[in-house]
């Protein structure tokens, strides 16, 4: 929950001023205790007040003598330098509250001079306005283009970027199709070699294997049959024994 914001004026009911003031100097007291402590500064606080006879003092009589005294033998230039009463606090707060009166009157002519200048696309006459609106309205219309050619320009840099990207992209695409096409690796002449070898090995034992087959006696005995089976066994191709041969259905 936020805290209310209280009203900077005197509060003209005395128990609700009492109240404040034992509440609001327990704070200050307790604010001059901290700022000591965190930042290892002298510092003093005394409080008069129409409730109590003797003033409130922190953090002692002896100290609050000390800071006093010390604070009397600085320079009169030095003493108010940074001081802050309540006729200056109230000046500066008069100089602040302006500077924002001022701003803001600016922000709130500016909504209104953008606001006429739509209004005139639509068709609103500018007979009503006198000099100082029509130019702030220029100058509203004036810094809206400001803005448009602004705008413009820097999505023309930027598409013209776009399309650099892209046809530094295209040309470096159209170099990898054109690049010649590598050469087949040559082939492996120990491997090649290595299969004649076995290739000349293999024949050359089949060969061998050959030669001892036909040195072999049944081998010969197989190749000439007159010797093996003898005369009588060979069949002559004439009809030795004069048979007739019995109707034959397939010769003539």
């Amino acid at each position: 929950m936020t805290r209310k914001k209280v009203k900077l004026c005197y509060i003209a009911d005395d128990s609700t001023r009492k109240v404040t003031f034992k509440k609001r100097k327990k704070g200050l007291l307790k604010k001059v205790s901290e700022l000591s402590i965190l930042c290892g500064i002298d510092a003093c606080a005394i409080v008069y007040s129409p409730y109590n006879n003797q003033p409130d003092v922190w953090p002692s009589h002896h100290e609050v003598q000390r800071i006093v005294s010390q604070f009397q033998r600085m320079p009169e230039m030095e003493q108010s330098r940074w001081m802050m009463d309540q006729d200056r606090f109230l000046r500066q707060r008069t100089v602040k509250s302006n500077d924002q009166l001022i701003k803001q009157r600016m922000d709130n002519r500016e909504k209104e001079m953008i606001q006429f200048m739509f209004e005139t696309l639509v068709g609103r006459s500018l007979l009503p306005l006198g000099m100082e609106e029509l130019n702030d309205l220029g100058r509203t219309i004036d810094q809206y283009l400001k803005d448009i050619y602004k705008y413009q320009h820097d999505t023309n840099n930027r598409m013209s970027m776009v399309a650099s990207s892209s046809s530094s992209s295209v040309a470096d695409a159209a170099a990898v199709l054109l690049a010649p096409t590598p050469a087949p690796p040559a082939p492996n002449h120990g491997v090649m070699k290595n299969i004649v070898g076995e290739s000349s090995q293999a024949a050359a034992s089949s060969s061998a294997g050959f030669d001892h087959m036909e040195k072999q006696p049944w081998f010969m005995d197989f190749m000439s049959p007159q010797a093996s089976f003898g005369d009588d066994m060979m069949l002559p191709f004439e009809d030795t024994c004069n048979t007739p041969l019995g109707p034959n259905n397939f010769l003539p």
